[in-house]
Parts: structure tokens; sequence; C-alpha cells
């Protein structure tokens, strides 16, 4: 009988073993449930990975990479199978819809995964989940993520919009409080020190009972609040560990920052609009330091005074100290901003509304956004003129900052060019008729309408009551120009500059010139069929 070769035999014994493991798998993947499947997509492996000792040298500590990719780890990746199922079977999801492409959702991503490495050690029932919504569009539509990155909590199935902050320990506050722990309660010195390496700000309450109408009051607060982590205690030497220095034994709160104006007591009354009215006046640092991830925090602000410093790093970590020290002078009544000069996307915006988008060196500016007025800092940026500039935001003594372009030569035109400083002379105090074209450069149809303005100029030169100017509203203001449409011909009578006529754009070159006839009344009307 013809004997199989011994590598026939290990290629049969191969198949054998390759078709069991097959078999095996297929038979564990039918009985496991969908419950172990989503188990099993987000265990974390609790063992903490050691180095091999070698000659004698003690393991070492993970490296922040390991220990984010840990994290990350945490974070259930969805997809167009499982979006549905985990989000209808889990009380509360909170989902990151994110694209690769996009810069945020990679700065977010890491406190995403940090936030919930840190839900998962405090037992939160909160599970997080991310998707890809470039590589899913149609889960990310059904679920109306329509932008990156997007931040959704489901609770039950229904979604309702994040309105915390971004940074891990923001996501957290917010998570702990949509579901169900709205305070923490201390008990213990070690604990109260422990607390204090992990939180940045927090308002902490020191009552006798956790019970009672102040209590209530506290606790009513805590909820409403989406971004301050609320703190009770009952032992006085734990709230000392908290804040320092608390003189009342059975009634107490305060909020506390890791900046330079640390601790804040609140003396008002025991009611959850007061409290919150108290933690929206100073939850804020002296000086706000404004990024992309936290401006919309900052923008939530109830003072409507804002000071803001634009500096490249070095020169703000030289105006830092004192800058503190004028902010503490105008606390709860100014806003104190820094912005990086070099950052165009933040900064450029408001430098453009001074005209000083290519501004180098420190400046100062203000805005009273009750009456829409922004303000300039025209002198060097030293303390004490920065004090003054204050107080005079504060007093209402400021004069209103309007862009301008320099003075130009308007020597034989006949059309001049009208600039902010010359509005006043050229417009407002001209006792002639003035004919006033308002444009800017990127107007797709003001080239058409200059020219236009060109020739009437020219046809009306005889008449000495008629008086033509230009102004580019880009780089030009003045409190009296209000027009918002482009390109805009505006009709000053001789008589009457405070309320101008405004002529149409769209119509042809004779019927303008039958307008300025009609509204100049002139002596001598120039015939339109010239024109």
């Amino acid at each position: 009988m013809f004997r199989p070769k011994p590598t026939s035999r290990f290629i049969l014994l191969a198949l054998t073993l390759l078709l069991l493991a097959n078999f095996i798998a297929s038979i564990t993947a039918t009985t496991e449930s969908e419950d172990s499947e989503l188990e099993e997509l987000l265990a974390l492996d609790d063992e903490v990975e050691q180095e091999e000792e070698q000659g004698g040298v003690s393991n070492v500590r993970s490296s922040e990479a390991e220990v984010l990719t840990k994290a990350q780890r945490i974070v259930l990746e969805l997809n167009h199978d499982n979006t549905k199922r985990v989000i209808e079977k889990n009380e509360f999801v909170l989902v990151l819809g994110y694209a690769p492409w996009c810069a945020r959702s990679a700065e977010l991503m890491p406190q995403f995964a940090e936030a919930a490495t840190s839900l998962s050690e405090l037992g939160s029932p909160l599970l997080m989940a991310k998707l890809d919504g470039e590589r899913y569009p149609k889960t990310a539509s059904l679920l109306e993520i329509k932008g990156f990155p997007t931040l959704l909590l489901f609770v039950n199935g229904t979604s309702q919009v994040y309105t915390g902050g971004f940074s891990a320990e923001e996501i957290v506050i917010w998570a702990r409080k949509k579901t169900g722990e709205p305070v923490i309660r201390i008990s213990s010195v070690p604990a109260a020190k422990e607390f204090l390496k992990r939180h940045n700000i927090f308002v902490v309450g020191l009552f006798e009972k956790f019970e009672g109408p102040h209590y209530k009051e506290f606790v009513k607060a805590a909820t409403a609040d989406n971004a301050i982590q609320f703190v009770e205690v009952s032992n006085i030497d734990v709230a000392n560990v908290l804040f320092p220095n608390v003189k009342q034994v059975n009634l107490f709160l305060g909020i506390v920052k890791s900046e330079a104006e640390r601790y804040t007591a609140y003396d008002g009354t025991f009611e959850m609009e007061q409290i919150l009215k108290f933690l929206d006046y100073n939850k804020f640092p002296l000086v706000n330091r404004l990024t992309e991830s936290n401006s919309a925090t900052v923008y939530s602000s109830p003072l409507k005074l804002q000071v803001i410093v634009f500096a490249e790093e070095d020169e703000f970590k030289k105006l830092l100290e004192p800058l503190q020290d004028v902010a503490r002078q105008f606390k709860s009544e100014i806003m104190f901003i820094y912005i990086d000069i070099t950052d165009e996307n933040l900064a450029k915006p408001y430098l453009t509304l001074f005209g000083l988008e290519e501004a180098e060196s420190t400046v100062v500016v203000a805005f009273d956004v009750r009456v829409n007025s922004k303000y300039l800092l025209e002198s060097n940026p030293t303390p004490s003129n920065i004090k003054e500039f204050c107080s005079g935001l504060l007093h209402g003594t400021l004069s209103p900052y309007f862009k301008s372009q320099p003075i130009p030569n308007n020597t034989n035109e006949t059309v001049h060019v009208a600039v902010g400083k010359t509005f006043d002379d050229l417009v407002l105090n001209n006792n002639k008729n003035v004919l006033l074209e308002v444009f800017t450069p990127w107007c797709i149809t003001c080239e058409t309408t200059s020219k236009q303005v060109e020739k009437l100029a020219k046809h009306f030169k005889s008449l000495d009551n008629l008086f033509f100017a230009k102004i580019d509203a880009s780089v030009n203001e003045h409190p009296k120009l209000k027009v918002d449409d482009y390109p805009t011909l505006l009709f000053y009578t001789a008589n009457d500059k405070e309320d101008p006529i405004k002529l149409s754009t769209k119509t042809s070159l004779k019927d303008l010139a039958t307008s300025i006839n009609k509204h100049v009344k002139a002596k001598y009307e120039v015939a339109k069929d010239e024109l």
C-alpha cells in the first residue's frame, strides 16, 4: 500500500487543525449574545503592563502615549451596524462625531478619551462612544451630526446637545451632572486633598446637615449649572482643606479657582438664582486666555464691558501680573481677555475691526456690547495707561473708535475720496449737495457703479452746488454712516445732511442723472440727453 510522505501528513494535519479552529470559532460567535459582544468592545485591560526587569532595573512608568492609547480603548467606536443598538440598549451614551481631517476633532479626541477614563474610574453609568462621520455619513446624518466635532448625549435613546466645555475635566463635570450626580460629597481630609489634585475650579458648600431649604437651593444650583463641579461637606476641617479660613461653621459657600484670584466667598442668600449669578460673575480668571475651545464659554460671560489685550506670548508674560492687578480693581465689572496676536484665527477678526490686522506689537482694545461700541488704547500699553483706559470705559468717558485710512490728496479729483477722519468735512459739514458712493473692494458690482459716478461727476461739473465723493466702507467708519449693502449711493441735500436719500444703483445712467437733477433743483439743469 502507498504510504503518504511526511510532507503530505503535515499538510493534512495543518488543514485539519485549521478547519477545527474555524469550526470552534463559528460556534463561539453564534452563541455569544449581543451583550457579550458589547462587553468585549468596551473591555479595558485592567492589568498594568510591566516591563521585564533587566540588570536589576525597576519597572518604569507607562509613557503618555501608552496612557492615551489605554484611555482610547474605553471609547466605543460606532459604525453603521452597531450605532442604533448601542444607543437603544444603554441609558446614557455620549457620542463624539468627528472627521479624521478636522483639526478641532484631533484636539478634542484625547480630552474625550481622558474623560472616558475618569468616568470609568468613578463608576459612571455613561457610555462614551465616537463616530467617524466621514466614513459613516448616513449614520452621522441619522444622529443629526451636521459638523465636526459634535458632541451629543443620548438619554434612553433621546438626544440632547452638549453644552459643556471641551477639556477632560469639563466633559467629566458636565457628564456627571447630566447622569444624576450634580454634587460630590467629601467626608475626609485625605479625600479632600485628593480632590484638589484633580480639579481646577469648583464650588464648595458647608452644611451642618445635608437637608433643609439652604441645602436644597444648593443642589438645585448644582443641577442647573453645567460647567462647575459642586462639592458638599459637613466637617469644618475638610472645608478648610478645600477653602482655607472658613469662618462660618454651619453654613458656607465659596468658589475655588486655580489662578491668581483663587478664593471667593459667597455672601448672598441661599437661593438658586442668586448662587448662579454669583458664579457667572466669579467663575472666570482675572485674565482669560482665549482659545478656540473655550471661546463659547468666555463669550457667555454676563459682563458687557470687555478689554482685550493682543500680544505675543513672551510680551504677555511680562504684562500678565500687572494686568491681573488692574483686572482685580475692576472685578465683576470688566471682562479681561488675552489673545495671542500671532494666532490669525482668533486675533485677526478682532484686529480687522480696528484696521490693525497687520499689527505685530501689543494692542489693547475694548468693547461695550450694550451699545455696540469699540475703543482703542492709543497710548503705550503700560499698566497705568490700561488702568486709566478701563476707568474711562467703565464710566463712559472714552470716545468710540472708528476706522479711517490716512487723509488722501484730492487735488484735481472730480470724485473726492472721503475717509473716516474727513467724513464730517467732506459730507456732513459741506454746504453743497453731496452724492456719496459707498463701496467695498470685494463688491462685485461696485466697479460698474464707480464708473457711472465718474461719468456723472464729469457731466455735472458745471454745477457749483453739487459735490461728488466716495468712501471705502471696509476700512473707514463713521457713526453717521450706517450702510450694510454695497454699492450704495446716498444723496445728501445741502439743507439736510441728517437724512440722506438713497438712490438706486440698478438704474441707467440717464435715470440717475434725472434723479440728481430732481434733488439738486439747480437753476440750470443739465439735459439728460447729453449723457
